[in-house]
């Protein structure tokens, strides 16, 4: 099968078949556009939710926001759904839209280089076929490579390691003694689903989180059906599940003081189920709530509270054989690991197998940290779009609403380069330098003023200390400004394959070389960053 896709040439190539990946199909398909592949890794769609299994794992975003609004399910069976329920989802839609027959599973992306002159991407997959592509979608997401830290003797350990991303479930932790490493989203959801079963449970935390009720319940069969019968409903739900988060932007990103109600709330909710004043001490946190991810549990502070749980309120320092040693000297010898320790979000591993054009990769490009126009374009990397890339994050609401915003940018830029290519032509857009650092300059201006800026150590932020995860504004202000592609922001270049002028000049002949264009009502960085400068909600 790879000898046979050799020299095969698309018109676009997905990498990623999680929300990201399959909304791209979807959309494309929806937009006349067929000629394209969805490029997977794994044998199976899912994307975060097809790797992460580990028990207990589930969505803190409710159901029936997180989701695609063109593939409403009306039979979510909880308010917050599992780990398995989203995963059928999107085996769901990939079925529903007929996605297959564009999917190539066990191809993961090893190396893909921008050829400037026949203006395409030439792209290498494990398998070790290759494909060329006139654009490509990058939506492999900021949550798909598990991060394990570079722990002193670590490899000494003589028990079982693995990351909550890659769990293994052929190893019983029953009657173990096991240390689970971090308190994020992952962490919070394995304690109390693991401290049953295990002889003792030892959690190492560097930071206390902040922890609020998780408002779930099942949704029962009249629901469900009032929701498949009267699709009214299910749009009305979702509206209010939306329009409550958008309420609360102007909190995280402008007044961070207003968020002092909500502290007491958690701290409530922390002391219902814990009553040790000395576990309650360390499980309070020192900056203000929303600087690091807010997270949903009612089960982690009661399965805290547990006589066979220790919490050790400093991070992992060193491994000594099956011994762990904290910062603060607490040592706990234990037969497991589990590194919930969260993913490569800053510095995503793929940034290093993307070549743009002057040779250089992504991860090079973004070295003093990531930046792209609008969270999709990267300087120097034509054609290539990203899907949650650079400070489109969001501390509250669904990531969903971001990824169909990228992907209406994403319709309107195909579409532009069908145009500007012409019948027997093609083109290329590339993100202005200056329109990149000015949409990015904004971006870091508004963050000043945010909760993410006050002084907490997240993983929001790179290793120079800058937020490139988040969004400080709505998801509605994120749509209207991305929905559609300024060409005054781009520098575009076209090939002629068949000898003609290009833009006026000589023509190219049956080489294929590139010519540069200034696309049409350019005005310097002036006009590029007037667009979004006005587009800031009140």
């Amino acid at each position: 099968m790879a000898a046979e896709r050799e020299h095969e040439h698309v018109r676009v190539a997905v990498i990623g078949s999680g929300f990201g990946g399959l909304g791209a199909a979807v959309r494309l398909r929806r937009a006349g556009v067929t000629d394209f592949v969805v490029l997977e890794r794994r044998e199976a769609v899912g994307g975060t939710w097809h790797d992460n299994t580990y028990p207990g794992c589930a969505c803190d975003v409710p159901s029936h926001l997180y989701s695609f609004s063109f593939a409403p399910n009306p039979d979510w069976p909880r308010t917050f759904s599992g780990q398995e329920h989203i995963r059928a989802y999107l085996e769901n839609v990939a079925d529903t839209f007929g996605l297959r027959p564009h999917i190539r599973f066990n191809s993961e992306v090893e190396l893909m280089s921008w050829d400037p002159e026949e203006l395409h991407w030439t792209i290498t997959t494990g398998q070790g076929a290759q494909l060329t592509a006139d654009f490509v979608v990058n939506a492999t997401g900021p949550l798909s490579d598990a991060k394990i830290p570079d722990i002193p003797g670590l490899e000494s350990f003589g028990g079982k390691v693995f990351h909550t991303a890659q769990w293994d479930h052929d190893y019983d932790l029953s009657g173990k003694r096991v240390a689970v490493i971090g308190t994020g989203a992952s962490a919070i959801q394995v304690v109390p689903a693991i401290q049953p079963r295990v002889e003792r449970l030892t959690l190492f935390q560097r930071t206390p989180a902040w922890v609020m009720p998780r408002a779930d319940r099942e949704i029962g069969t009249l629901e469900r059906k009032v929701h498949a019968k009267l699709p009214v409903t299910r749009y009305l739900r979702r509206q209010i599940l939306w329009g409550i988060r958008e309420l609360q932007v102007s909190a995280f990103a402008k007044h961070p003081k207003m968020l002092g109600l909500i502290e007491n709330l958690a701290t409530s909710h922390m002391k219902r189920a814990v009553k040790d004043p000395e576990m309650r001490r360390k499980l309070t946190p020192d900056y203000r709530i929303g600087c690091k991810r807010i997270l949903l549990s009612n089960d982690y502070y009661p399965a805290l509270a547990k006589p066979n749980t220790e919490l050790v309120a400093s991070g992992l320092k060193e491994v000594r054989g099956n011994t762990l040693v904290a910062a603060d000297g607490t040592e706990a010898e234990v037969d497991a690991i589990v590194f919930g320790t969260g993913f490569h979000v800053t510095d995503m591993p793929i940034a290093h197998r993307v070549k743009g054009a002057d040779g250089m990769t992504l991860a090079e490009s973004w070295a003093d940290g990531m930046e792209a126009l609008r969270g999709c374009s990267a300087s120097g990397f034509p054609n290539l779009m990203t899907v949650i890339g650079p400070n489109t994050g969001l501390g509250n609401s669904s990531m969903i609403l971001i990824i169909e915003a990228q992907l209406n940018y994403m319709v309107d830029y195909v579409k532009k380069l069908e145009t500007l290519g012409g019948p027997s032509g093609k083109a290329a857009l590339d993100a202005r330098p200056e329109a990149v650092r000015a949409w990015n300059d904004h971006v870091q201006d508004r963050m000043r003023r945010s909760v993410w800026n006050t002084g907490c150590d997240s993983w929001y932020l790179d290793a120079n200390g800058r937020n490139t995860t988040v969004w400080p504004g709505t998801t509605s202000e994120f749509r209207r400004v991305t929905k559609e592609v300024r060409l005054e922001e781009y520098e575009v270049r076209r090939s002629s394959r068949a000898g003609a002028g290009v833009n006026g000049q000589a023509g190219q002949g049956a080489s294929g070389r590139a010519a540069r264009a200034t696309a049409p009502g350019t005005a310097g960085r002036g006009a590029a960053t007037a667009a979004f400068h006005t587009a800031e909600d009140a």
